[in-house]
């Protein structure tokens, strides 16, 4: 009698199991018929990681909002093979500990289909080992950093921002050639966005070019003692590699310090909106101040891509005050729609990493993708931008580089325009 009560409930638990998996349905991993962590036949559920508190949330918590944004606008036109994005959003402060307990969360009791565009060098460092022995697609990380594009070690990893070593090279290359022989100075941040960003502008300046070379951790908002050894080494040029809090900290600070050089700021923490938010009534210090982007200027309003996502935003984001966090977030989602559709209705966590690797992909950016089987890293280039009474602006041409000692090269490809209703297509 126990034997046949254990071959009932065997019997039982089989068919459970079958009907669980035929209720998830979406295709299978390569478990032989198991079901996809976060797919359904209607739904497909991806996470992230982000600071909408702490010291890197002013300006990067609107990123991932807009992200969401532009998926419920997709939703709305019948989805990506007639699934439906969901976005969860989980706030880890910009602090490594909360980092992996949240994607733990994600990964293990949520079942995410992928982690999309986690942010942070410090931050996401923590969990790529993590999301690697968990098989978890880790697609284009809100971060410059060079750990991303390491195809052979994390096969899984893509990055979306520019390097910060060839964002390095660009700034420098602008500094070379349009202030020459100026005293040249360097604040990065204390982890590899700024080790990686000071790698890039020594390779074009020069190791003994810098006069003094400084770093912050987010959790010290005193920068006096920093932009104090700044005024001492008479430096004409500050390269910024920082969040924006902590370049509205420094300019700010200088201020104070009687200290006026020339800004030239990382993608980073260059966005006027943010900044001039963060200083109130005393923006008018962005004036001149050099930045860097690769993607269409947030007040360009003749561009189509900020056409797209300004309606967007209007519709599905509460008409947001809009600025350059708000088209990142928006493009990072327009490249997801694009990758899942490459990887077609029998959606898999290695059909949508083959997606990436074939790369080919266009949109917004000013700058080539460069996605393939042997580079992970994102886009490849940067525009340098000027603000001028006020308003933040494009000039010269897009250039881009490598990692090494490549030279800086004009990027003469053209932007495209973006489909007449906003939505990729399956190529």
């Amino acid at each position: 009698m126990r034997r046949a009560s254990r071959r009932g409930l065997a019997i039982a638990t089989v068919v459970t199991l079958l009907i669980t998996a035929a209720g998830c349905g979406g295709g299978s991993d390569d478990g032989g018929g198991a079901p996809v962590p976060g797919v359904t036949d209607t739904e497909i559920l991806v996470g992230t990681h982000m600071p909408l508190t702490g010291p890197a949330s002013a300006g990067y918590s609107k990123i991932a909002p807009a992200t969401k944004a532009y998926f419920d606008y997709v939703n709305a036109n019948g989805g990506v093979h007639g699934r439906k994005i969901t976005y969860k959003i989980m706030d880890d402060g910009y602090n490594p500990a909360n980092t992996q307990q949240v994607v733990r969360q994600l990964v293990l009791q949520d079942k995410v289909f992928a982690i999309l565009n986690g942010l942070g060098t410090p931050t996401h460092t923590g969990v790529l080992d993590f999301l690697k022995s968990n098989r978890v697609p880790d697609l284009f990380v809100a971060s410059g950093s060079r750990s991303w594009d390491q195809p052979d070690k994390y096969p899984g990893t893509f990055g979306f921002n520019t390097d910060y070593t060839v964002e390095g090279k660009i700034l420098a290359n602008h500094v070379k050639a349009n202030l020459p022989g100026q005293r040249v100075c360097f604040l990065g941040q204390d982890d590899d966005f700024g080790r990686d960003s000071l790698a890039g502008v020594e390779r074009v300046l020069g190791a003994t070019t810098l006069v003094s070379r400084q770093t912050y951790v987010t959790s010290n908002t005193n920068v006096a003692p920093q932009i104090g050894a700044f005024k001492a080494a008479g430096c004409q040029v500050a390269i910024l590699a920082t969040v924006p809090g902590f370049t509205a900290l420094s300019i700010g600070t200088a201020a104070r310090l009687g200290f006026k050089p020339q800004w030239v700021v990382s993608n980073v923490g260059a966005d006027h909106p943010t900044l001039a938010k963060q200083l109130g009534e005393a923006a008018p210090l962005l004036e001149g101040m050099i930045g860097a982007n690769y993607l269409p200027m947030q007040n360009d309003t003749a561009d189509p891509w900020i056409q797209l996502f300004m309606k967007v935003n209007k519709e599905h984001n509460g008409d947001a005050p809009f600025d350059g966090n708000i088209v990142y977030g928006m493009s990072v989602g327009y490249l997801f729609v694009q990758v899942l559709l490459a990887a077609g209705k029998d959606l898999t966590r290695e059909s949508v990493i083959e997606a990436v690797r074939k790369g080919g992909y266009q949109g917004p950016g000013l700058a080539p993708l460069r996605f393939s089987a042997t580079d992970h890293s994102g886009y490849g280039g940067h525009r340098l931008s000027r603000v001028t009474a006020g308003v933040q602006t494009y000039f010269g041409p897009t250039f881009e580089t490598d990692e090494g000692d490549g030279p800086v090269s004009e990027y003469s490809a053209p932007p495209v325009a973006p489909p007449s209703n906003g939505i990729p297509t399956a190529s």
